[in-house]
């Protein structure tokens, strides 16, 4: 298994990757069948996240890729040094402590970046993740009442931050 930085020519594995966890799971932001997401799309996306100064890394397993972790960094002067983390694993590679390598990658990018906070919401049900998260330092910051509609019910999120030091 290798962590490294998405490229546009992932742009059809990493679409895949996204559309097989729609629907191998509700934690996440999509339902299934609802990305609309084009080939084109995704390398548009793939490309502006790494000119903005984000970072989308991939887990890739031989010829496919099995999970993601992106830091989408505040663009105005005054949110610069945050980023916004979106996580997910696909259901096989679930529970090898794949999340928590992710992270460490991620703790490695943020300082040579200037980012001194990090956050991201997740259900309040989600416990696995929850204990990720607080494991990695996250804190519970508050809760998202009804946020999410997920299957025809209200779902609240905890808001989560973690500041990091500056080296």
């Amino acid at each position: 298994m290798i962590i490294r930085p998405v490229r546009t020519e992932d742009s059809r594995n990493f679409l895949d990757m996204l559309k097989q966890l729609d629907k191998e799971t509700s934690f996440m932001m999509l339902e299934p069948g609802e990305r609309t997401t084009t080939l084109e799309d995704m390398e548009a996306n793939i490309r502006s996240a790494v000119t903005s100064g984000s970072l989308t890394l991939i887990l890739e397993d031989e010829d496919h890729i099995a999970g993601f972790l992106s830091a989408s960094r505040g663009s105005a002067a005054r949110i610069r040094h945050r980023a916004y983390i979106v996580m997910g694993i696909l259901k096989d590679y679930r529970g090898r402590g794949l999340g928590k390598k992710l992270f460490e990658e991620l703790e490695k990018w943020a300082p040579e970046h200037h980012i001194t906070r990090l956050e991201l919401t997740v259900m309040t049900h989600n416990d696995a993740a929850i204990h990720l998260y607080e494991k990695m330092g996250f804190q519970i910051e508050g809760t998202k009442k009804k946020s999410l509609l997920v299957n025809g019910i209200y779902v609240d999120e905890y808001y989560m931050g973690r500041i990091l030091s500056m080296p």
